[in-house]
């Protein structure tokens, strides 16, 4: 059962409010609308055309800044927005997740297990939307602008140079907010968006510490493995893969002709580390959780 709030009314967030006459009149909402919740915002849009690249940074960085304490919102929608929410869920992080349609509307409707889990784990889903209002061009704008005027700082981690995200970035911009921005490869698209921002001043972020010394508080020790591996606990020759795989991801045969090694004796060592966790597979590279 969803339930709203209208901008004179006492919960509704100060943060947003500060927008100006954009603010949205009145908010729909379902799960923790709470004033904690809105403490201490970080607005995380990617491409939905996420990479391997994108959706590794965005689980290692995510994970350690919402097991912070700082609440990771974005805008629902497959790739980046879908993978920040994921991480922080896992982490027992907080998340809000903004629609661009009505707030009794799940869309994308694949993602139903993620918005209902969203709930279940005291999070927050709004939108300024009620019922069954199906999204439109405009409305994805529309929510980019609430993304941004909830939060202290957005956070870009992939972008094409026409990518919402920088739609979401620009909107930050205008209501001065910090601007935080992923370097990524020179040769894929979707981080040129990414790197024009950070030509223009936004902050290039290497390690979750990055964002979290802007928000004055420190990275949770116990949490921020949450979903990861605990890789110092690998053996000698695990540790010299680890030490390849931390360069870039590289397929079995490559890292056995690197150590010398047979490729049956690296493959099967590989095989052992992912099903412990440390490891992943795509496209037939490894790589580092």
């Amino acid at each position: 059962m969803s339930q709203a709030v209208e901008i004179g009314d006492k919960k509704y967030p100060e943060f947003l409010k500060k927008i100006g006459s954009t603010a949205p009149k009145k908010l729909y909402y379902k799960g923790n609308f709470s004033e904690e919740i809105f403490q201490n915002c970080l607005g995380v849009v990617g491409s939905r055309h996420l990479t391997s690249y994108g959706k590794r940074t965005i689980e290692k960085l995510v994970t350690e800044i919402a097991a912070a304490g700082v609440t990771i919102v974005s805008g629902f929608m497959y790739g980046g927005d879908e993978a920040a929410h994921s991480a922080a869920v896992n982490c027992g992080g907080k998340t809000i997740a903004v629609m661009p349609c009505g707030i009794d509307k799940i869309f994308p409707e694949y993602q139903a297990e993620l918005y209902n889990k969203i709930l279940e784990k005291n999070g927050l889903i709004i939108s300024e939307y009620e019922g069954n209002f199906l999204p439109q061009t405009w409305s994805f704008v529309q929510r980019d602008r609430i993304v941004a005027g909830l939060c202290k700082a957005v956070f870009v981690t992939e972008a094409g140079l026409n990518s919402g995200s920088l739609l979401t970035a620009n909107y930050a911009k205008k209501f001065g907010r910090k601007v935080f921005a992923l370097p990524g490869p020179i040769t894929s698209e979707v981080s040129k968006g990414s790197l024009k921002l950070i030509r223009e001043g936004a902050e290039a972020v290497t390690e979750a510490n990055d964002i979290l010394s802007f928000y004055k508080v420190l990275i949770n020790q116990k949490k921020q493995n949450c979903g990861m591996s605990d890789i110092q606990q690998t053996g000698g020759l695990e540790q010299k893969i680890m030490g390849f795989l931390r360069r870039e991801p590289m397929e079995a045969d490559a890292v056995a002709r690197e150590l010398g090694i047979s490729v049956v004796q690296i493959g099967t060592t590989l095989s052992l580390m992912q099903l412990r966790g440390i490891i992943n597979q795509e496209n037939g590279k490894y790589f580092i959780n």
